[in-house]
């Protein structure tokens, strides 16, 4: 198993925000992680890439246990997070924002090969390199987010909210976008309140309510879940 979430909890004060949630992800899979607001989706990634550690459970990859590590040395081993709310360096140029996604790294060469990389993934990007990243839409700020995780060369990208706020028209550009990383070799961990996009998208899929794990299954089985239907597809078509 390349990820494995055993048991963690995650507690805010003595708010539980994660209690004893357990998530496989296997190599190469998109895994998705559907449920309502404060279900527990976004503590669950902060929880996998250092930003929160867990009072309690394991967090492993690539057969080590990392719940332990800071964000960067998980960053390090492989795992990257796009944050919900896409988290851009306003004042940064979206050149800058670019290399702040590989500030971890010494190969100067493999650092050129991504950026073409994530210029072929995002045109657009190239074409705003000296432009302040808080300038930029919504739409454009999250496909740098994107790019500045790629950066990492990760084996792992934690994708928080990919399509909030955005159009429809650029929901379906951004899950292209997805679907072209996943292509290309990575595992993807893909949290969505617009579960059926999400679960279009994955090969697996968990439901997350009030902070726990109340359903799991292959993600074409979830899409023809008549609980899932009813609460999260809008009672399906």
């Amino acid at each position: 198993m390349l990820l494995s979430v055993k048991n963690a909890s995650v507690y805010f004060g003595k708010v539980s925000g994660i209690k004893d949630v357990s998530i496989d992800v296997e190599e190469g899979q998109i895994v998705a992680l559907i449920g309502a607001n404060g279900a527990g989706k976004s503590t669950t990634l902060r929880a996998i890439s250092g930003l929160k550690q867990p009072s309690k459970g394991e967090i492993w990859f690539k057969g080590e246990r990392i719940d332990h590590l800071s964000p960067e040395e998980i960053t390090m081993r492989g795992i990257a997070h796009v944050p919900e709310g896409r988290r851009v360096f306003p004042f940064m140029t979206v050149k800058e924002n670019l290399e702040m996604g590989a500030f971890t790294r010494k190969d100067k060469g493999g650092i050129a090969r991504d950026l073409e990389s994530v210029f072929k993934h995002f045109p657009r990007l190239r074409e705003r390199l000296t432009q302040a990243a808080g300038t930029m839409s919504g739409g454009e700020q999250q496909m740098l987010a994107m790019g500045r995780a790629l950066m990492s060369d990760p084996k792992v990208v934690l994708m928080d909210e990919p399509s909030l706020g955005l159009s429809p028209i650029l929901c379906q550009e951004i899950a292209k976008i997805i679907k072209e990383i996943h292509a290309e070799g990575r595992t993807v961990v893909l949290v969505e309140q617009n579960a059926r996009l999400a679960l279009s998208l994955a090969q697996k899929g968990y439901v997350l309510e009030t902070g726990s794990v109340v359903l799991e299954d292959d993600a074409k089985a979830l899409l023809e879940n008549d609980k899932v239907q009813e609460t999260y597809l809008g009672g399906g078509d």
